[in-house]
């Protein structure tokens, strides 16, 4: 360790600050207190995540906090694999069967690196979550780590803790799981049949593994999608079919919404006959890497058809090269903290699409990016003429709160407040959704409360907008 601070040798009270992230100035202080103070109870809506929902069906306890709060977070292993800890010493298995770190130990790396967190929006994610969700009043370090990990597992092992009863302490109305097109969903099936069971929680169709035709996957995907849907994907038209039929699985236990984590949002609408000829060479192995692109980005144009059909939004999650470094994904897969985001272009890409589905009645899209450059110059104009178009919130590497305030400057007076999203958490750690919600309602109100001082809104009108953020926004961008 390299010495930074004293917390790493002294039992240092973790009390995360009331006003935390709200303005500086005392007036600006004191309207975005009324303003987050009448929101901060509403219930939360949840339109993307990638909560497991066999977490909820089986309601098992949790075990430790390692397996909770720093394996399953890529924003915590990332930074921690940064700082020199192999990602088998924080508890990700790898292909080769080499033995992991017991839970314990991945605590005790975790804690030694408390300090590198600083200025992280992760910090402030977890010093809530470890304060106001788990009880816990010191913070992390070398020296607290073992005491910290004994007095969270017997915490854990409390009933008020289980996963059901945690959903219902955060008082979540509705949540969305990411799933892919081949599971039988029967997570969701056990929790809508349970009858001591209350909770919302629908599912999201996740293509991207039938879409990608560069992807080394895709043959066997494919096949998986047959066996899951009954029908043959070695056609172009078959493969079309099948994910129709799937989607259609989805509806029918709740799904309102698909996700494509797409590398560019471009698509491709070619004649039936010509995308099929194409199918056929990239099935066979005899087509060019730039023709697996065009099936992958015709493959998408037929999901915003689908959606003109049968009226899930379509959310474009896109500007991210997946598995920057390949021998961490050949050694431990995806998802494990090494993707990085990219540039975007969407005035151009978006055309073909908005141009067939932009004034369609059922078609609706939520658009996000990791590139902010855009957020002014072609998001904002788009979101601003077309009804269909919504702006997602800013996402993963950009839902910290000044990136966040940095969308709201951007965006708001081009396109105003009511043609984005609301807030999506985008999160695996499930303790942690309570706490981005948190960080968004104050940071917003932050926000607003600027606009009333400067006179350009009244706190009433500031108010209202902050609820709608929260409420009718991801209600209606996600049909929820």
């Amino acid at each position: 360790m390299d010495g930074v601070t004293a917390s790493s040798t002294a039992r240092t009270p973790l009390n995360p600050h009331p006003d935390r992230l709200l303005p500086v100035d005392p007036a600006e202080r004191a309207i975005a207190r009324r303003l987050y103070d009448s929101v901060r109870d509403l219930p939360l809506i949840s339109p993307h995540g990638h909560v497991d929902p066999a977490l909820l069906a089986a309601d098992e306890p949790f075990t430790d906090p390692a397996s909770l709060l720093v394996t399953p977070d890529h924003y915590v292993t990332r930074l921690l694999h940064a700082h020199g800890k192999s990602l088998n010493e924080l508890g990700l298995g790898d292909g080769d069967g080499a033995p992991t770190a017991k839970p314990r130990e991945v605590w005790r790396a975790f804690c030694s690196h408390w300090h590198h967190f600083l200025g992280t929006a992760s910090r402030q994610w977890i010093e809530s979550e470890l304060h106001d969700v788990l009880g816990v009043r010191f913070q992390p370090s070398e020296a607290t780590a073992d005491e910290l990990y004994d007095e969270l597992v017997d915490k854990l092992a409390q009933p008020a803790l289980r996963p059901r009863a945690l959903f219902e302490s955060f008082n979540i109305e509705v949540l969305a799981t990411t799933d892919d097109p081949a599971d039988d969903l029967r997570h969701h099936q056990a929790l809508a049949a349970d009858p001591s069971w209350s909770g919302r929680v629908v599912p999201t169709f996740r293509p991207d593994r039938y879409l990608d035709a560069t992807g080394q996957d895709w043959q066997r995907a494919l096949d998986e999608l047959a066996q899951a849907s009954g029908i043959d994907t070695d056609s172009y038209q078959g493969l079309v079919r099948a994910l129709e039929a799937r989607r259609d699985h989805f509806r029918e236990h709740g799904a309102t919404a698909t996700d494509h984590g797409a590398p560019s949002p471009e698509m491709a609408f070619l004649p039936v006959d010509e995308a099929s000829r194409l199918f056929d060479s990239v099935r066979r192995g005899t087509a060019t890497p730039e023709q697996a692109r065009l099936l992958s980005r015709q493959l998408l144009g037929e999901s915003a058809r689908m959606s003109s059909e049968d009226g899930l939004v379509m959310a474009l999650h896109t500007g991210s090269c997946r598995n920057h470094h390949s021998p961490t994904f050949s050694r431990y897969g995806a998802d494990t903290g090494h993707d990085i985001p990219v540039r975007n272009e969407f005035t151009l890409a978006l055309r073909p699409m908005l141009e067939r589905f932009g004034t369609h009645p059922r078609f609706q899209s939520v658009v996000f990016t990791l590139d902010e450059t855009v957020f002014s110059r072609e998001l904002a104009p788009l979101a601003g003429f077309y009804p269909t178009l919504y702006l997602g919130a800013p996402w993963w590497f950009l839902d910290a709160p000044r990136a966040m305030r940095r969308f709201r400057d951007a965006v708001t007076e081009t396109a105003g407040f009511h043609r984005t999203a609301g807030f999506v958490d985008d999160t695996r750690g499930f303790c942690s959704i309570p706490a981005r919600h948190d960080t968004a309602r104050r940071v917003d109100a932050g926000h607003l409360a600027s606009l009333v001082a400067e006179h350009v809104m009244s706190e009433e009108d500031a108010a209202a907008v902050l609820h709608d953020l929260n409420d009718a926004l991801p209600r209606k961008a996600f049909r929820l």
